[in-house]
């Protein structure tokens, strides 16, 4: 057990709610198996209060901070500093101290763009079908741009928030990246063609886990991988129906992983290993 001194690294994860995290678990195994001082809890902020949190984790020498819901926006106003993909994607998960203040970086997308490098799935120059219009859509079609992919087709509910998200994508990127479609519209897609889909609501979640946003067996005949970054349950109803129709399926918990290994990379300039990676998620998942 590594002793904890006042030289020790005190990092940790803001939000609300935050007791069910699985963050502590990872950089405290990171650390023990790297030998470096750092301790990692959790922190939970109240409703009002984050313009509190941040500089008061500033003044008490916090070394880095994790951000989950509600408050990847909204801490925003509050850096100093804020890295290229993370202002694009609109949404910070990491802060890593700086002399003035904290420097706001988005770790969810790269840990998910590793996450799928890990297993064997390459999106350059794929055409990539996202579910969902909310703030995790439009990071995984950020990210899936500036990773090389060709297009996203970005597929909700509500068609309205698909063509607002679509434009507001367009515009960042400076061509037309991405496109609109009902969930209803599924027909529409290429008889022929297979693809990656992200699937990024909330629809089969834990405890309601018997549900997928598209549940006609048709549309999965055009999936190839489906990638949904829901990691509780383990095997979600539309990863079901992905192995159903002959597509590979995979869930959230390897991009929860590395979004907190490239964290951790942040924080201490140390390069974590496949292996290590693969041991941790053993350990904590």
């Amino acid at each position: 057990m590594r002793p904890i001194d006042g030289n020790t690294y005190i990092c940790g994860l803001i939000g609300n709610p935050v007791a069910h995290t699985k963050s502590p678990a990872i950089h405290n195994f990171l650390a023990e198996k790297t030998g470096f001082n750092l301790a990692y809890g959790a922190f939970p902020v109240d409703t009002g209060r984050l313009d509190k949190a941040i500089p008061g984790a500033f003044a008490l020498g916090i070394k880095g901070l994790n951000v989950t819901v509600p408050y990847k926006e909204e801490v925003i106003p509050f850096l100093a500093d804020i890295d290229s993909l993370a202002e694009k994607i609109g949404a910070v998960n990491t802060l890593v101290r700086c002399e003035n203040g904290y420097k706001g970086f988005n770790t969810d997308m790269p840990g998910l763009l590793r996450a799928l490098e890990r297993d064997g799935v390459d999106i350059k120059g794929e055409d990539v079908i996202i579910l969902g219009a909310g703030g995790v859509a439009r990071a995984a079609a950020m990210m899936l741009e500036n990773a090389g992919a060709s297009s996203v087709t970005i597929m909700n509910r509500n068609t309205d928030r698909a063509e607002y998200l679509a434009g507001s994508i367009n515009e960042i990127c400076g061509r037309s990246f991405a496109h609109p479609l009902p969930v209803s519209g599924y027909g529409r897609l290429p008889g022929d063609a297979k693809h990656i889909v992200i699937q990024a609501t909330s629809v089969g979640m834990h405890p309601d886990t018997e549900k997928a946003v598209i549940e006609d067996p048709e549309f999965y005949k055009t999936v190839k991988v489906g990638y949904d970054l829901i990691f509780n349950p383990p095997e979600t109803k539309f990863m079901k129906l992905c192995k159903e129709a002959g597509a590979e399926s995979y869930n959230g918990s390897k991009m929860l992983l590395y979004q907190g290994i490239i964290a951790y990379e942040y924080w201490t300039g140390l390069s974590i290993s496949d292996d290590l990676a693969d041991e941790c998620y053993a350990e904590v998942f």
